[in-house]
């Protein structure tokens, strides 16, 4: 099996504010607590960093990203789409925020190459079954696969398979929990759309997700296991969390742990030299000009570029990514420092150090 590379991020959410500076805005109403238009997040945003262009390109908000990712020349590209695609549906009641994006900007994503959108989440039901039906359509449609949320559970639990032209495809399984706000209702069912919602972190988990990967794998196959988990803040990873990820790799053919729903990214450790990412923090959102929680520098995310070969994780580099005018664009050397030092510690405890070679990456060791 030769060296493949693949393109991991955490939350991408192109709806509310994002939508707005899209092509074809769609309709800004919120059934929001304080916020009732979603221009009000463009407006904050600006108030912070100056104004923001309107009806842009599709390849916008991903500014320094887009050629970052060709100079990588990643195998596939997965990203947490962390908002319903369409124009249509009712939010879901009691449900205090709800995202979406029109549609017919569904190109934002292929602008970037996105090969697989997760749904395993907190806001792909946000506007109910018919916005949910019209979102995986509209992604299908547009030649992305998704994974973590069907039609029924069958669909829901179903592997999607990236084909990447290196004799080796990437099989990627999704599962999302309560803990990140994933309504209960939301789950699955024989009969009733929804996600592969995860009761518990236990053997029977583990079991059901490495007997979706038996059925579609074949030998030389990457396998990503995708799971929206945790709370928004904070660097602490439960102890459920890491067993989990660990019986996974025990158990199955996993090679990469893909956590996400941490609005900055968490601790990364390397077992039986497999990749664990437990929270891979935002990299796209409109919270650009919302207060608070500064001392994680929201505005920081990252794309992590993973290269596996047949023995395990070769390499694990990350790009620092800053979020400014709803454009990602490359950090300075400062953000790096910050970055680099704050990662090494979070993922002490793993044996795993982040270093800074002075190529504008950061570089696992481990």
């Amino acid at each position: 099996m030769e060296p493949v590379r693949i393109f991991l991020s955490g939350d991408v959410m192109t709806g509310r504010g994002i939508d707005q500076i899209l092509a074809v805005p769609g309709d800004p109403v919120l059934y929001e607590a304080w916020v009732k238009s979603a221009i009000r997040y463009v407006e904050l945003a600006e108030k912070r960093h100056g104004p923001i262009p309107r009806a842009v390109d599709p390849d916008y908000v991903w500014g320094d990203a887009i050629e970052e990712l060709e100079a990588a020349d990643v195998a596939a590209r997965i990203i947490n789409l962390e908002t319903a695609v369409t124009d249509r549906g009712e939010p879901w009641p009691a449900k205090g925020v709800h995202y979406r994006m029109h549609p017919r900007n569904v190109d934002v994503l292929e602008a970037a190459g996105i090969d697989c959108c997760i749904l395993a989440n907190n806001h792909t039901l946000d506007w109910s079954y018919d916005g949910f039906s019209q979102t995986v359509d509209s992604l299908h449609h547009a030649g992305i696969a998704t994974a973590g949320a069907g039609s029924d559970a069958e669909q829901a639990r179903r592997p999607a398979v990236i084909e990447t032209g290196t004799g080796s495809r990437v099989i990627v399984v999704a599962v999302g929990l309560g803990s990140s706000g994933v309504p209960p209702s939301w789950s699955a069912a024989a009969s009733r759309p929804g996600v592969w919602l995860l009761s518990a972190l236990d053997r029977d988990a583990v079991d059901a997700i490495g007997e979706q990967l038996s059925r579609t794998a074949r030998p030389g196959d990457i396998a990503v296991v995708s799971i929206h988990w945790g709370p928004n803040w904070g660097y602490a990873i439960p102890t459920e969390h890491k067993r989990f990820a660990r019986a996974l790799i025990d158990e199955t053919d996993v090679q990469v742990v893909h956590g996400h729903s941490s609005h900055h990214p968490l601790g990364i450790e390397v077992y039986r030299d497999r990749l664990i990412l437990y929270g891979c923090g935002d990299l796209i959102n409109d919270y650009e000009g919302i207060e608070g929680h500064d001392m994680y520098r929201p505005g920081l995310g990252m794309l992590y570029l993973v290269t596996l070969d047949a023995n395990g994780l070769r390499d694990l580099e990350m790009v620092p990514m800053r979020l400014r005018r709803f454009r990602l664009e490359r950090v300075d050397a400062g953000e790096i420092k910050w970055l680099r030092h704050n990662l090494s510690r979070v993922s002490r405890e793993f044996g795993t150090e982040v270093k800074d070679h002075g190529d504008g990456r950061l570089h696992a060791v481990w």
